[in-house]
């Protein structure tokens, strides 16, 4: 306890350059928190994928669409309960502002959501949803931040697929959990398909993905070979894959980026290392006559080397400690900032366990060099010394 109090006492002798090294240590942890949370938020469409879902596309490229009745001999590979089909839309909401972009997806409205038990549906709702072929699903994050409610009309303008198309909010899907993404727009295949029919018949009865529920998620490699194998020297061969891969696959064209802001992260700590060890350097020298006046009194080594250590650790736990609490309302701050770009975006507990560990350790490292030095300072070269 007196060695506590002692140190405790220590921090604050020179207190302009303790509270600079604490602002600094406050501004690393929270900086390496948000850069984490980052890259965590990058992931979180892949976290909630399901293991008892695939996706099967054109072997080719994405781009390039499959026939719709591929869905029938898929539904029949052994091991296979159910499919559905998903088409990228990409219409523009009012502007294409990011604010305004929202994915949009053409869906078999018939089963879709059953394949997704993440999104909780209101019963009425989704019948109204099937009833109408103009209808649409909208998710909870993405009704909050337009003030999309059921009934309301919502124009979008085509990109892909030309025109103005007009749709009818049917009803509003909730998150499972906080790590559930609802910024999403659903609608019906056949309604689709129906204007493109009339207006580019050769596009007509194509589908972008396949949607494929299997019944034992061990057997995802198995089930995918299948269904390529179904589809093999055929004028669209299939590529099956499970649902975190085929999300994966797009965070892939962005790992560099992703890569820059993790490696920035670590960074942030070595800087924030050698600036906490230049402080307890410069303390540690400062105070080298009362270390060796504490040693002619009868202070062994070993509890030198505590007070320096232990005031090294004490100011990183602080900051530390600050710049986890910053974390949250900061965190918040720049979600709400961002919009839709991030749906899930919250300090995850391995983040936090992380911004503490890098904490303790630049405490433990700042601390170990000056204090080995001072354990071994003579006691007549510590008292004849200068600071």
């Amino acid at each position: 306890m007196y060695l506590l109090k002692l140190v405790f006492k220590n921090i604050f002798r020179h207190k302009l350059r303790s509270l600079l090294t604490l602002f600094g240590l406050v501004v690393a942890i929270l900086a390496f928190g948000l850069m984490q949370t980052v890259v965590n938020a990058w992931y979180a469409g892949s976290d909630m994928a399901s293991a008892q879902r695939l996706v099967t596309r054109n072997a080719v490229s994405l781009v390039f669409p499959l026939p719709i009745y591929y869905r029938d001999r898929i539904k029949a590979i052994d091991g296979v309960t159910a499919v559905t089909v998903s088409n990228w839309f990409g219409g523009i909401y009012k502007d294409m502002t990011p604010a305004n972009f929202f994915a949009q997806f053409a869906v078999d409205q018939d089963n879709f959501f059953d394949l997704y038990p993440e999104f909780k549906v209101n019963r009425d709702e989704l019948l109204a949803f099937r009833k109408d072929r103009r209808g649409v699903m909208v998710g909870r994050l993405l009704a909050d931040q337009h003030g999309f409610k059921v009934g309301d009309a919502i124009a979008l303008k085509g990109t892909i697929y030309p025109g103005t198309w007009d749709f009818v909010v049917r009803g509003i899907y909730e998150p499972k959990d906080e790590t559930t993404i609802t910024r999403q727009l659903y609608f019906h295949w056949d309604y689709l398909n129906e204007q493109i029919r009339k207006l580019y018949p050769r596009r007509a009865e194509q589908v972008g993905v396949f949607i494929v529920q299997i019944a034992d998620g061990s057997r995802a490699a198995e089930v995918s070979q299948n269904v390529d194998r179904e589809f093999r020297n055929s004028l669209a061969e299939t590529l099956t894959e499970t649902e975190k891969a085929f999300q994966l696959s797009f965070i892939a064209q962005t790992e560099t980026i992703v890569m820059a802001v993790r490696v920035v992260s670590f960074v942030v700590i070595v800087i924030i290392f050698a600036v906490v060890a230049n402080t307890m350097a410069m303390t540690a020298r400062e105070r080298l006559a009362e270390y060796a006046t504490l040693k002619a009194l009868g202070f062994g080594p070993g509890f030198v080397a505590a007070l320096i250590v232990g005031e090294s650790l004490m100011i990183t736990a602080l900051g530390g400690a600050l710049g986890i609490l910053a974390s949250f309302p900061a965190a918040a701050g720049f979600k709400a900032a961002m919009g839709s770009f991030f749906p899930v975006f919250k300090v995850a507990p391995e983040t936090v366990a992380m911004q503490a560990a890098s904490a303790l350790a630049v405490g433990v490292l700042a601390g170990i060099l000056p204090a080995a030095r001072a354990a071994r300072v003579k006691i007549v070269d510590g008292l004849r010394y200068i600071g």
